[in-house]
């Protein structure tokens, strides 16, 4: 059964969604605060998180870069907060989905069952040159970049570089379509399943990549910019 936790200070919301998802089949944990949450994350290790922002011991958004720290765990932002920069924030900080306040019981279990779908399920497993690899893949080696999708690590020049779930998805779909030049909007709709997210969010994870492939956007090796048109994965020559 999946697990989820859910984080949320207002007892009535608490007891709401916690009512919405065991009716649904769901081991449902909860916490009122953003510490508690933690010791959850750690201890627990629930298959997904519904995050409120506006708890009573740390604000949301330092919660869940503290989640980051601990868990790749998928999370799901519930937050009254509307603001588009805000959001874009939360997404770049490792938010996988997020919910405004209020919303319906309907699209807390949508979102909450697409957002499982990408990280864990059948989803992430499709045809090479379409999407993130799953176990059905064998390695990607380009040069002395090697990509195990079935272990989910990434080697270059035989050293194990450490990449959060996000970046091996990111790079994994790039190596699908090595030599190709894929735009950003793409990269939204496959690897992120969102095409509502600023194309910022691919510009941080892009820098986070080659800053840990040792390289620069000025002096690239794996990853090329294609000004006004994206970026493609190249084997060194």
């Amino acid at each position: 059964m999946t697990s989820v936790l859910v984080v949320e200070d207002d007892p009535a919301i608490r007891a709401s969604l916690t009512e919405l998802l065991a009716g649904h089949h769901m081991v449902v944990r909860s916490s009122p605060d953003g510490f508690g949450a933690l010791r959850e994350v750690a201890q627990w290790q629930p298959d997904a998180v519904v995050l409120d922002l506006g708890l009573p011991d740390l604000d949301g958004a330092d919660a869940l870069k503290m989640i980051r720290g601990l868990s790749q765990v998928p999370v799901l932002v519930a937050t009254a907060r509307d603001d588009d920069a805000e959001i874009i924030k939360l997404l770049n900080a490792g938010a996988d989905d997020y919910l405004v306040k209020p919303f319906s019981g309907g699209q807390l279990l949508a979102r909450l069952t697409a957002v499982l779908r990408r990280c864990t399920g059948p989803a992430r497993t499709f045809a090479p040159g379409h999407g993130v690899p799953g176990a059905n893949h064998g390695p990607l080696v380009l040069g002395e970049l090697r990509i195990d999708p079935l272990a989910r690590t990434v080697h270059l020049a035989g050293r194990e570089i450490g990449l959060t779930r996000r970046e091996f998805d990111l790079l994994s779909f790039l190596a699908l379509n090595a030599d190709r030049v894929v735009s950003k909007r793409q990269l939204l709709a496959e690897v992120w399943r969102q095409t509502y997210v600023d194309e910022q969010t691919v510009d941080v994870h892009l820098s986070c990549l080659r800053r840990k492939l040792g390289e620069r956007a000025a002096r690239p090796r794996f990853l090329h910019t294609v000004r006004g048109v994206g970026v493609k994965l190249v084997s060194p020559r």
